[in-house]
């Protein structure tokens, strides 16, 4: 964990604080470069986070000794679909370790987690309060412990067909290997006609 910041499991906060107060905690959030994020964490990741669909973790840091949300990250289980042409040799040994080998269609199909949204809290600053870097960093932190309990090396997101986007994420140890239509409540919210789906093998923490 990087010090200095808190992590909380929305699911416990509800359990805490009850629905209202936490709605009211999420209300605080803003995130005007990417909507979807928003309107996620105000308007669905309660009901996510009940129903079992994904786990959202808020991350609070401190100022003038009051703890400020200033960002989140969601975890979802998904089945993707690499197709062999689109990694490389190196990377395309490792996934066959953790994947059904479709040898037909050549590709390969796994079950990994999925950084479902993440994003950093603009209200009133509080995106000074971390980096992207950072954030992204605890999101495949918390994945790396889920997998030293259930085994897997992978973790997976998809942004938008943005260069800044895709150079932050390849900075971070990203590939590309593919994209995925938009569904029909992502276009309302979002440019273009797919997400561009991005890989990480996750070395085991030593």
């Amino acid at each position: 964990m990087i010090a200095g910041y808190i992590q909380i499991n929305l699911a416990g906060l509800l359990d805490e604080l009850g629905e209202d107060r936490t709605k009211s905690i999420l209300s605080d959030f803003s995130c005007p470069l990417n909507k979807d994020v928003e309107s996620f964490l105000t308007d669905k990741a309660i009901e996510f986070s009940k129903q079992g669909i994904s786990a959202t973790h808020l991350v609070f840091a401190s100022l003038k000794n009051k703890p400020v949300l200033v960002g989140y990250f969601t975890l979802a289980s998904k089945f993707i679909t690499i197709y062999k042409k689109n990694i490389s040799n190196s990377l395309r040994k490792r996934v066959r370790k953790f994947a059904q080998d479709d040898v037909v269609l050549k590709r390969y199909i796994m079950s990994t987690p999925l950084i479902a949204q993440l994003g950093k809290n603009y209200k009133n600053g509080y995106d000074d309060l971390i980096s992207g870097d950072e954030l992204l960093k605890m999101a495949c932190e918390k994945v790396r412990d889920i997998q030293a309990n259930l085994g897997g090396r992978f973790v997976y997101l998809e942004c938008e067909d943005k260069q800044r986007l895709i150079d932050f994420y390849d900075s971070n140890g990203f590939v590309n290997f593919g994209k995925r239509p938009l569904d029909k409540d992502e276009a309302s919210v979002m440019n273009g006609n797919y997400l561009v789906q991005m890989l990480k093998y996750l070395k085991p923490s030593t």
